[in-house]
């Protein structure tokens, strides 16, 4: 599956660390009923990640929260534990930027999203996109190139809508 406008969004088991320990969420269960962002990226602390990418969606959430967005999540192919402690040192949690890990990658590959750039380390993680959910189904999607954070920003998405 490519990412395109009137698509029902894959569902997958991600993960999020809640106050009593890890826990796995179908992400389509989740989603359900309600208007969000998805937004992917290779990983936690990598360099545009922590300094272009989720910085974006932290200076845009309350526009968002204005045009109706229930919530903003953030997918990377990591494991709970880590995107906690990104979340918060970010400032992403603060902001109510929802953390959840695909530690398997398995939504990734189902939305053929897969990057690899073995000469910085990065081996089976996320293109970067942003796509808007209503009940499920793509209303809006940006998605760079591979190794590019540009359309998949928060200001640019905010734009398209």
């Amino acid at each position: 599956m490519t990412i395109s406008v009137g698509d029902r969004f894959p569902d997958a088991q991600l993960s999020i660390l809640a106050e009593d320990g890890p826990k796995l969420l179908g992400l389509s269960d989740y989603v359900a009923g309600r208007k969000v962002i998805v937004f992917g990226l290779p990983g936690a602390f990598t360099g545009p990640c922590s300094t272009a990418h989720v910085p974006s969606f932290i200076r845009t959430a309350e526009a968002f929260k204005e045009k109706g967005i229930d919530e903003i999540i953030c997918i990377a192919v990591n494991d709970p534990f880590v995107l906690k402690a990104w979340g918060e040192a970010t400032g992403a949690t603060a902001a109510g930027i929802t953390m959840l890990g695909d530690a398997e990658g398995k939504l990734t590959h189902a939305l053929k999203m897969e990057f690899t750039a073995p000469q910085i380390g990065l081996i089976g993680r996320s293109n970067r996109y942003a796509v808007v959910l209503d009940d499920g189904v793509v209303t809006h999607a940006n998605v760079d190139e591979p190794g590019v954070c540009d359309i998949s920003k928060g200001e640019q998405l905010l734009e398209t809508m």
